[in-house]
């Protein structure tokens, strides 16, 4: 073979080679494209398809098959399923609860839930007047066992040296976050933080120069919120009961009347009422309850310690029923007023 033969049998090869590594090339860059389409169809379809987040709730001593029946039912059966089979099953470990948001991968949930990583979940209250209240309102919202709350409870009074009645008042309504299966009692303290902060030193100052204790601004506090449903009186109220305690007069409030009673939808207060012997009856003894009537906010309690300077020491309905009051510091105007106000009830048809 000449040497011109072989340079043209040699460009022919290679020719053929680059052709072949195209080809290849090719094919690989292909196959990554399937490959990556493949991925992301399976990734997608891994995904958590629903409009809203839902919440998973894993309960202690809940069985594995229980579990697996939550996760269709709250994801739906065939995204469930694959969650239950990505899951561990470990259930003691993955106690608690968990929100899933719209998209969440499935391994990611069961990792989440074999992990542990709850979400923290918002506990919260107002309203409150007794421990039962309190511990439905809450216990509602918990992985606690029927009375695992009122036990806790005690036991935080007793290590502090109160009585129940005044550690209630103590939990200040607000919104808190915490893991479902939080103790009762690490709930209880985290919000006795909450009343603790509240109480910093020009707080305590001002309930000095009252005359009053923490505890002490919670119960006329707690008066004035049964008082009126009106919080910008409340202040003038809470100055009204200051004035009568001042004075060495009893506080004479209906709402205490009605916590001694035990009936809070009592219309209307007086009669043999006015003599039940309790701690609670300000018409019998003189000056302030043992502790609060409910557990007041913390706007009620700014507004004792702020409570506006007057010398009013009588207040009564107004007859109107707006809901606000009549105040004077002269008995005989007071008389009227109450007259006013025993007329419109005997109008509506509310007797005692």
């Amino acid at each position: 073979m000449n040497d011109d033969n072989k340079a043209l049998n040699g460009n022919a090869g290679g020719k053929s080679g680059g052709r072949r590594r195209k080809r290849v090339i090719v094919t690989i860059v292909t196959l990554m494209v399937m490959g990556w389409g493949i991925w992301q169809f399976t990734s997608m379809a891994s995904r958590y398809d629903g409009e809203e987040a839902v919440w998973i709730r894993i309960p202690r001593g809940a069985s594995k098959a229980a579990v697996a029946d939550s996760l269709k039912k709250s994801l739906g059966e065939e995204y469930g399923s694959k969650v239950a089979g990505y899951w561990s099953g470990n259930t003691e470990k993955s106690r608690g609860a968990y929100l899933v948001e719209p998209g969440e991968k499935a391994i990611n949930i069961a990792r989440m839930i074999d992990n542990g990583r709850q979400t923290p979940v918002r506990l919260t209250f107002n309203n409150i007047r007794t421990i039962d209240q309190l511990e439905a309102r809450l216990a509602a919202r918990m992985d606690w066992r029927e009375g695992e709350f009122g036990k806790a409870f005690a036991e935080e009074a007793e290590a502090l040296g109160v009585t129940q009645a005044v550690l209630l008042g103590r939990m200040m309504p607000d919104t808190y976050e915490v893991y479902w299966t939080a103790d009762p009692r690490k709930t209880i303290q985290k919000i006795l933080k909450n009343y603790d902060s509240f109480w910093n030193e020009e707080r305590r100052a001002k309930a000095e120069k009252l005359g009053l204790t923490p505890d002490q601004v919670g119960v006329v506090a707690s008066i004035a919120e049964e008082e009126s449903a009106k919080a910008d009186e409340r202040g003038k109220i809470a100055r009204l009961y200051l004035n009568r305690l001042a004075r060495g007069m009893k506080l004479q409030a209906d709402p205490t009347v009605k916590y001694a009673v035990g009936d809070f939808s009592i219309k209307r207060v007086g009669g043999p009422m006015l003599d039940i012997d309790s701690p609670y009856n300000t018409y019998r003894y003189a000056g302030l309850p043992p502790a609060p009537i409910r557990v007041p906010d913390r706007r009620t309690l700014e507004a004792v310690l702020d409570a506006p300077a007057h010398d009013y020491i009588y207040m009564c309905a107004k007859p109107d029923f707006s809901g606000y009051h009549d105040f004077t510091s002269d008995y005989a105007v007071h008389r009227r007023n109450a007259a006013a106000f025993r007329a419109a009830l005997d109008a509506r048809g509310i007797k005692l």
